[in-house]
């Protein structure tokens, strides 16, 4: 379907002006689907079915995006073996990546990503015809599409486009992205995980076109004992970083062309449940989830089957395509904001204990045109208030007083693309 849309992207006046396809998206959803299973122990050699005949053709996408854009995207597959409760006997994982290579620091990353594999009741099931549309198609589909969109722009950033292995078998493939991460040195400013994120139906028959779930952690998994006292003590807990990418999103959206809300659910992920976004968060990596609004779990891993009027399975029918696309524009937007802002800074350190006033001091961070100093009420959950500096420098805040208000400061490019905000915290002492 990439191939298709060659001829039509290269007459684009300008990048900027492309918006996601629901044809596209619907077509590389059927595709995914017509391999059969894409079970992460079906087979890898089958050149029509199962995950390995799956991976192979999203590999093929991003080599024709590659080659359209003059080698802009380049694949990349690392791999390895993992065993564990799902794959007792061991299984191979393969995560097929596209990267787009900024234009500033090469190690600066913004990843989006979903995944390939798919399952139907029976996790251990290798064989039983598990379309996976929606769950994980609909994630899938999504990165391809970002991947056409973005690849014909430039931004500071590096793009990774990650589509993974192994999430129904045990975050494997999630777990092989954070290892990959770590070995290449990436200093990655977001993750966003898109998983579920093509229908609005939900099970007991409401419909939420409106918004999409944002899921983040509030206190880190990976802090220490001493860093979570810290960020305890100033208050932090609802800002630590993936829970501030979080709040990035819900900023960008209402400026974005998506016509989404992002409905920020405060918690790593779905109750009881888990997506390939937490062992990033494991790792110390600003990650998050993209949902829809409500599920309908009689078409997430099921057999495909009717009792009586009741359909179970994830098909192709039970998606809204024209929603999928408003949930990748939203993906989109936001690694673009993020893309072209410099790096948040490493750290904010604020003073003002038995004072009137409040200072706020933080490093300067390479290629910032400026900083935007942010601070609410203690009793608010969102920035409310924000001013603008130019230069790294110890900054005063006259009449607000520590013990009532939260600050916090981001980076800004010339452009005035805004960086994530980075939480202020006592000085070390």
């Amino acid at each position: 379907m990439i191939a298709l849309l060659l001829a039509a992207a290269a007459t684009a006046s300008t990048a900027s002006t492309q918006k996601p396809s629901p044809a596209v998206l619907k077509a590389n959803v059927e595709k995914l689907v017509s391999f059969g299973t894409r079970h992460t122990l079906s087979s890898p050699t089958d050149p029509k079915r199962g995950i390995g005949a799956a991976r192979a053709w999203a590999a093929s996408e991003f080599e024709a995006l590659g080659k359209a854009c003059g080698g802009c995207i380049i694949v990349d597959q690392p791999e390895r073996r993992f065993e564990g409760p799902r794959a007792p006997n061991g299984v191979n994982i393969v995560n097929v990546m596209g990267i787009q290579k900024g234009t500033g620091d090469p190690n600066d990353v913004v990843i989006v990503a979903g995944h390939i594999d798919s399952r139907v009741t029976d996790i251990m099931n290798s064989t039983a015809d598990a379309p996976g549309a929606n769950d994980d198609g609909s994630g899938t589909a999504l990165v391809l599409e970002a991947a056409r969109i973005l690849s014909k722009e430039k931004h500071r950033a590096t793009f990774v486009y990650a589509i993974l292995s192994g999430e129904e078998q045990g975050l494997m493939g999630g777990r092989l992205l954070a290892e990959t991460a770590k070995v290449r040195g990436w200093n990655v400013l977001a993750m966003l995980n898109n998983d579920i994120v093509g229908n609005t139906k939900g099970q007991d028959g409401r419909v939420v076109a409106d918004r999409v779930r944002i899921f983040s952690e509030g206190l880190r998994f990976s802090e220490g004992e001493a860093a979570q006292r810290e960020r305890r003590a100033a208050g932090g807990e609802d800002d630590g970083p993936s829970r501030t990418l979080a709040k990035a999103v819900a900023r960008i959206a209402p400026k974005s062309s998506a016509g989404l809300k992002a409905f920020l659910v405060r918690r790593p992920d779905r109750f009881s449940r888990g997506g390939d976004h937490l062992p990033m968060l494991e790792a110390g990596y600003p990650a998050i989830r993209f949902s829809v609004g409500v599920e309908n779990y009689d078409a997430q891993h099921q057999d495909i089957r009717t009792d009586g009027k009741r359909a179970y399975g994830d098909t192709v029918d039970r998606m809204d395509f024209a929603y999928l696309a408003k949930v990748t524009a939203l993906n989109v937007a936001v690694m673009r904001e993020l893309a072209d802002a410099p790096p948040p800074p490493k750290s904010v350190t604020a003073a003002g204990a038995v004072a009137t006033d409040t200072t706020i001091s933080w490093p300067q961070v390479g290629g910032a045109a400026g900083y935007r100093i942010r601070w609410r009420r203690a009793d608010a959950l969102d920035w409310q208030f924000s001013r603008d500096v130019t230069a790294a420098a110890p900054y005063t805040l006259k009449g607000v007083i520590i013990d009532d208000h939260f600050v916090g400061v981001s980076s800004l490019s010339t452009g005035g693309q805004e960086s994530t905000v980075t939480f202020g915290v006592a000085a070390p002492r």
